[in-house]
């Protein structure tokens, strides 16, 4: 295993043994609950939005596996301060980058800025184990849904798949 594979296993780790943004906010403007049946992973995003529609304050709850949990942890982190448009943005990306669809190592490639996505590139293996990638995207998902003013979603629904 490479030192960068170690670094980014250790980050994961940690984000997941010390989630940051955990627990239920109040109050909130926006929220949703997310469940992936596959392996029993639950979790509520909680947001705040401001009148010019910037996330404010957004936190998770629930449990899952280390994946979901270090997710959602630092998905809070990298859209906390940002516009709704720019957290969907930064969300298709990650879920483009999930399913492989995104390569960003591909400097050409206009969605590959590593300006929007940071830290979060480190999930980017995940989609070499395809069992995981729900793991890795409930949170974001989630908070998607959230923000479209949706109460629940699950993982079994197609149009989370890709």
């Amino acid at each position: 295993m490479s030192k960068l594979s170690q670094l980014y296993q250790q980050v994961i780790l940690d984000h997941s043994r010390k989630p940051r943004n955990f627990g239920k906010l109040e109050p909130y403007t926006h929220s949703c609950e997310g469940y992936n049946p596959l392996c029993g992973d639950q979790i509520t995003i909680y947001l705040n939005l401001d009148e010019n529609d910037i996330v404010r304050e957004i936190k998770f709850d629930g449990v899952g596996c280390t994946i979901s949990q270090a997710s959602a942890s630092m998905m809070t982190q990298a859209l906390d301060g940002k516009t709704k448009e720019e957290a969907l943005k930064i969300f298709h990306e990650f879920q483009q980058m999930i399913v492989g669809e995104l390569d960003i190592n591909d400097q050409t490639n206009s969605l590959s800025s590593s300006n929007s996505l940071g830290k979060l590139t480190i999930f980017s293996g995940v989609k070499e184990y395809p069992s995981r990638v729900k793991c890795a995207t409930l949170a974001w998902h989630t908070m998607n849904s959230a923000l479209e003013s949706k109460n629940k979603i699950s993982t079994e629904k197609e149009d989370l798949i890709n």
